[in-house]
């Protein structure tokens, strides 16, 4: 019997898929924001949207992040279920008092009286000399702040599943995707921006990492871009006899303890990488609830791999420096080995 063909998309097809389903399953589904109408996104997650939707549920605003972020807390206060785009996570800068303050902040200060079902997504990432402006991740700074659920899947799989569940949420939900991971033509393309992604309308939980890769000699706990690259490393690794066991952190907001816990537990070495900054970030976060949780069960310091605390380079070369990937992620782990 001839197996059925996998349906095969690129991650922003998949986040504008399942947007547009939402839109159809609830009409109080809208999105707003710089370029997403007409244009489908500078970085294609509302695709097509316009054409079938129309202006009133697909808003093109001005340029004032202030304003349309605020319209979309103020509609999702009366009931509506918002998805606005924050262009790049580097903007978050001129209106943080919007997102942190009032979307975050509200809910807790009436009470639990009114809810905000809304989704913030944003674009994160590097790697294609951008500047120090526009190629942030800045997980940690929006994982730092109570009051909302944050997110950063890594397959077309997961933009998929997790932007439905993220619109069905009725907490609001920083949706981080990473602009390499879209597919787009005019970006290099790659091939984990590609995956298999279902027709019909699912879910995919916002509060459970994945195990990508079982392993019996070390966790490698990456995140979009970062997993990718451990997952080309774990495989170069298995070829000297290492096998790495490769999580996919997905959420930082809530984060997986269990899942991290219980793969140290099996492999009793951590190496952690990421592509924020080092300094007060993921990678600290994730080896404190180790070392709280954990620690006798370690037979090596934890290792961690992040950007160094300085603006991202627009330079090539500099910006790959800086940079984590699989070579990093090869020497860290198999000098930990040899430290044993």
């Amino acid at each position: 019997m001839e197996t059925a063909k996998k349906r095969m998309l690129t991650g922003n097809k998949a986040m504008a898929e399942a947007i547009a389903q939402e839109m159809e399953n609830d009409k109080n589904v809208f999105v707003l924001g710089e370029d997403i109408g007409k244009y489908g996104g500078i970085f294609g997650s509302t695709q097509g949207l316009m054409e079938k939707f129309g202006p009133e549920r697909v808003l093109d605003t001005p340029i004032s992040e202030t304003a349309f972020i605020g319209a979309a807390i103020g509609a999702a206060a009366e009931g509506m279920r918002p998805v606005a785009e924050l262009m790049f996570v580097d903007f978050f800068g001129v209106c943080m008092d919007q997102i942190y303050n009032h979307m975050a902040k509200i809910p807790y200060m009436s009470g639990g009286n009114v809810r905000l079902p809304m989704v913030l997504m944003t674009a994160v990432g590097g790697g294609y000399s951008d500047a120090a402006q526009h190629s942030q991740t800045l997980y940690a700074t929006f994982a730092h702040m109570p009051g909302m659920k944050v997110v950063a899947p890594s397959t077309p799989y997961d933009l998929k599943g997790m932007m439905t569940s993220a619109i069905r949420d009725d907490n609001p939900v920083v949706f981080m995707f990473h602009k390499s991971l879209q597919g787009l033509g005019w970006m290099d393309q790659l091939d984990y921006a590609v995956g298999h992604v279902p027709e019909e309308s699912y879910t995919v939980p916002l509060d459970k990492a994945n195990v990508m890769r079982e392993g019996k000699d070390v966790t490698i706990v990456g995140i979009q871009m970062m997993t990718h690259f451990a997952m080309e490393a774990a495989k170069r690794l298995a070829q000297d006899g290492i096998e790495a066991e490769v999580i996919d952190l997905r959420s930082l907001a809530p984060i997986d303890k269990d899942t991290i816990i219980n793969s140290v537990k099996k492999t009793h070495r951590l190496v952690v990488v990421d592509e924020d900054y080092r300094s007060y970030g993921m990678t600290a976060e994730v080896a404190a609830i180790v070392s709280e949780e954990a620690l006798y069960e370690l037979e090596a310091p934890i290792k961690r791999l992040a950007i160094p605390d300085v603006p991202i380079p627009y330079s090539h070369v500099l910006e790959d420096f800086v940079l984590p990937g699989p070579d990093k992620i090869v020497e860290a782990v198999k000098q930990m080995m040899d430290e044993a």
